[in-house]
């Protein structure tokens, strides 16, 4: 698969059976449909993240395209404050997080300091979070 944002090919990870597209060049991840939810593990507090993100037309930064359906994603305004933007599928076939984004959607939505979740994606992505 090619990655959104620079088109280089991504890399496929695994952790508990989800695979994750990740881009060593630009740092970006992929989450197929559902995957998210699965990365998570705790349903309650993932279905509470879904449920908070919302639409947002009026954002000025350039779409990308699905890697899968090839159609323009939509911005996605994420997490508690609304301050992180992803983008979505509008066909919903998954989301694409720029570099550090899921780290900080998964960390503002409070899955804990001793989350494996976030103890993977600290690991596997320390040189691709921008802290």
């Amino acid at each position: 698969m090619k990655c959104p944002a620079c088109k280089k090919p991504m890399i496929v990870l695994e952790l508990n059976q989800v695979e994750i597209d990740h881009c060593a060049f630009c740092g970006g991840i992929w989450l197929d449909s559902g995957e998210l939810e699965l990365l998570l593990g705790n349903l309650e507090k993932a279905s509470s993240m879904l449920n908070s993100f919302a639409v947002d037309s009026t954002i000025a930064e350039k779409k990308v395209k699905c890697p899968i359906c090839r159609s323009k994603m939509v911005k996605v305004l994420c997490g508690p404050e609304r301050k992180i933007v992803i983008d979505k599928c509008a066909s919903g076939d998954g989301l694409w997080f720029d570099k550090g984004e899921l780290y900080d959607i998964v960390n503002d939505g409070h899955f804990g300091e001793n989350s494996d979740t976030l103890d993977f994606i600290k690991e596997i992505f320390k040189n691709s979070i921008v802290k």
